[in-house]
């Protein structure tokens, strides 16, 4: 008897993001060997990245210019935005590189700013130079330095310090790793960030309270009422912020510290930095204390910290509510890893995937959410699916896949993959077997020929209202899960991200609606989109089998929903 044909659905493919830290002959098929370019979309779906316009102009840096090094967003006294750059030892206001607001007389002899807005003004700090102030407050926007500024009656003191990390928090500025003292924190007068001396201003060193007594002063920040210092080796955490003459000593951490003052990001409801050991987040390293096993970065911790270690060049990093991922930038290597912060994965890590193409020199986050940045050409926003005008590359590629039986041979004959976007894409589809380095591949392209749509391109249930066919009938829609939600409302659906399947509530319990398909899913809960579904014919054998998907972005959205393997089960090995 011929044997039977046999469907094996990968579900959800690249769910959980890369992993290289684990062996992969031991992980699910959610996992990723290879992310490259992608994001995973709220739907739980692994798809491309967007990519980056430009919005400046006049573009003329120096021949051996680095670009773009700093960039940042500031709201004015006004109510006005402003966008600040800073290029081969300039500093510019604007997209247009003509207007340099360098001060007269002053040399920046680098391009690293830390930029922060408070009490209406905006403060440049950056080792080894003097501070710069930017207000607008007299009437003519200006930037001045420390020892020049003067608005009304207002005098800076005679010392400020050269510091190279700066926050604005609890009614003043606070500095820290200052050239030649690494040790001490400043803080500045109640709302006067000019003011380092006399009134409520002061300082703490704290070479005594270093829990490995050395270690230096990389990042500050705040949260929850709390002064968070991060030391290289060590982060210590002062309570009573408001008043820092009488703020107390409440926590220290040993052996965990940040070793990149760019890479603190505050998500809202915790912190993110990078440590010797990885990305972490805050609020977990306080409870673990010393050495976390789990961390954010954890299913890429080896070749995350091996890349650091390269690093020559500052490392910048990005946190995006509206996109929900945190961004951390290698320069030198030319990667960006993105960290998805929607959840965590059981062991509690994030998932992640990487960015290339995009090597930015700097990352700014701007009022409105956008995502801006600094580049070797100038100034790109995070938009749309080209790179300035060009198409990039889209990776997937899974870990060797046994689907639950390692020891028979699989005899592959077709696939059927779910893909959503809506414009044609150039695909690769590559297919290998028992961890072998060559793979057979094959090229198609996905458009709207012979495909499922919503009609006139608009998501047909808008207003989150539902009519399905029997047995639900009406109900209303309450989104995407990786777990099905609580309600109470009979006929209420959700889509569920883990399985691929909508479900209806029918008063007691979860049912799968088996009358709908897949293709009346992706219309009409993803926003009118297209559903492709190429079928591929394949050969040859294998335990293991190992599949990749590199797809040409060019101008639309595309990411993979599912994948259907047709096979043979063969003899035992």
């Amino acid at each position: 008897m011929a044997q039977q044909l046999q469907n094996i659905t990968v579900q959800a493919p690249g769910f959980a993001g890369i992993n290289s830290q684990d062996s992969p002959v031991s992980l699910d098929q959610s996992f990723a060997a290879t992310a490259s370019n992608c994001v995973i979309d709220e739907y739980g779906r692994i798809g491309a990245r967007k990519g980056y316009r430009e919005k400046s102009s006049n573009v003329s840096f120096a021949s051996n210019s680095r670009g773009v090094e700093s960039v940042y967003e500031s709201l004015d006294a006004s109510g006005n935005k402003r966008i600040f750059s800073a290029v081969d030892n300039k500093i510019y206001e604007g997209l247009d590189f003509s207007s340099d607001i360098t001060p007269v007389g002053y040399t920046p002899t680098a391009n690293n700013w830390k930029i922060v807005s408070f009490n209406n003004h905006t403060y440049f700090y950056q080792r080894d130079h003097e501070p710069l102030i930017f207000t607008d407050a007299s009437g003519t926007a200006v930037l001045s330095k420390h020892s020049a500024y003067a608005v009304g009656t207002a005098t800076p003191s005679t010392f400020y310090p050269q510091a190279n990390e700066v926050i604005g928090a609890y009614g003043r500025l606070w500095a820290a790793d200052v050239s030649g003292n690494t040790k001490t924190v400043y803080w500045s007068d109640t709302l006067q960030g000019h003011k380092w001396s006399g009134g409520s201003a002061g300082s703490l060193n704290l070479s005594t309270v270093f829990p490995t007594g050395h270690d230096e002063i990389v990042a500050l920040a705040a949260h929850n009422g709390f002064l968070i210092i991060f030391c290289k080796r060590s982060i210590i955490v002062y309570s009573g912020a408001e008043s820092p003459a009488t703020m107390q000593l409440a926590d220290t951490v040993e052996g965990v510290g940040c070793i990149a003052r760019d890479s603190v990001q505050n998500t809202g409801t915790d912190i993110i930095f990078l440590s010797e050991d990885g990305v972490r987040s805050f609020g977990r390293t306080i409870q673990e204390k010393s050495m976390p096993m789990r961390d954010i970065s954890n299913n890429v911790r080896t070749e995350l910290t091996e890349l650091v270690r390269e690093q020559a060049n500052p490392i910048k990093s990005i946190y995006s509510a509206d996109d929900a991922f945190y961004l951390l930038s290698l320069q030198d290597s030319q990667t960006i890893y993105c960290f998805d912060m929607r959840g965590q994965l059981p062991d509690g890590s994030n998932r992640v995937t990487t960015w290339s193409t995009i090597n930015p020199r700097s990352m700014a986050l701007l009022q409105d959410g956008s995502i801006y940045f600094g580049r070797e050409d100038g100034i790109f926003k995070y938009e749309e699916y080209q790179d300035d005008g060009s198409s990039y590359e889209m990776i997937y590629y899974s870990n060797p896949l046994s689907f639950g039986n390692s020891t028979n041979l699989k005899f592959l004959k077709k696939f059927n993959i779910t893909i959503i976007g809506n414009v044609a894409a150039e695909t690769t589809l590559s297919w290998g077997y028992d961890y072998a380095d060559t793979f057979n591949k094959t090229v198609f392209s996905t458009g709207k020929t012979d495909t499922d749509t919503s009609e006139f391109n608009v998501g047909q249930f808008g207003d989150n209202t539902t009519t399905l066919v029997a047995p639900s009938s009406t109900g209303t829609y309450l989104g995407a899960f990786s777990s099905a939600p609580t309600t109470t409302e009979v006929n209420a659906l959700y889509y569920n991200t883990t399985d691929s399947k909508l479900y209806y509530w029918s008063g007691s319990a979860w049912v799968e609606e088996d009358t709908v398909d897949t293709a009346y899913v992706a219309s009409n809960f993803t926003g009118g989109v297209d559903i492709q579904r190429p079928a591929i014919n394949t050969n040859g054998s294998g335990t293991v089998v190992t599949i990749g998907i590199e797809s040409t972005i060019n101008g639309s959205p595309y990411s993979i929903q599912q994948i259907d393997v047709h096979a043979l089960l063969g003899r035992l090995i």
